[in-house]
């Protein structure tokens, strides 16, 4: 089975929209990734780049005009 770029940016697109619905409180929190700890230090965690990344994500994909 072939892996076309549709199926990559298929792929791609759902794992946005489930980094986009995640629920700060009752998902992220349970984890230890509420909020991201900003150290101005040069100094930053994969997990504090992680949960940038989620609410950068989550950011954008709520920013986005919806389709009707």
């Amino acid at each position: 089975m072939a892996l076309s770029f549709y199926a990559l940016l298929e792929a791609a697109l759902l794992v946005l929209n489930g980094i986009a619905i995640l629920h700060r409180e009752r998902f992220l929190k349970k984890y230890g990734l509420g909020a991201p700890s900003h150290s101005f230090d040069g100094s930053s965690t994969v997990k504090d780049q992680l949960v940038s990344l989620i609410f950068a994500v989550q950011t954008v994909m709520r920013s986005m005009p919806r389709i009707r």
